[in-house]
């Protein structure tokens, strides 16, 4: 897929990274790498907790899982470990970006945006990106990696 095909593609905003334990995760990311982290928040319209964390031009999201029966409950479970569960792309209109995706035969999770952490969200099916989910953030201008949002 071509860049004009999703037009408003802006860059990487985060990198996800599931864990069995945001408070066990913390540690490595906040005092070993010097990121600056926010406070954990539940969405339980999601299903999970979240941490995001910065160093730089670099986002990280921490995504624990609140039901171990959940999506992100399974996949830790079958993974044992912390590991990257999405990459995270800006758009500047997402459903656009959605409409333009199904039509070039892509394979979503979400035909319609969702609530997200930082704005509405939607997931492609990891086939679409040879196994790595991707989610899409709209924005409205690119994040400046050196503030992390609490919102």
């Amino acid at each position: 897929m071509t860049n004009d095909a999703l037009e408003g593609l802006g860059p990487l905003h985060h990198v996800g990274i599931a864990v069995p334990s945001i408070e066990e995760a913390l540690p490595f990311w906040r005092d070993t790498l010097g990121y600056r982290a926010t406070a954990p928040r539940e969405m339980p319209g999601s299903g999970v907790r979240i941490c995001f964390l910065a160093s730089g031009a670099a986002r990280i999201e921490l995504v624990e899982a609140l039901d171990p029966d959940s999506g992100v409950g399974r996949f830790v479970a079958e993974r044992g470990r912390p590991t990257l569960h999405h990459v995270c792309f800006e758009v500047r209109d997402l459903r656009a970006s959605l409409t333009e995706l199904a039509a070039r035969g892509h394979r979503l999770i979400d035909l319609v945006p969702r609530v997200g952490a930082e704005g509405p969200v939607a997931f492609l099916h990891p086939s679409v990106a040879g196994g790595v989910l991707v989610e899409l953030l709209e924005t409205e201008a690119p994040a400046d990696p050196r503030v992390i949002h609490t919102r």
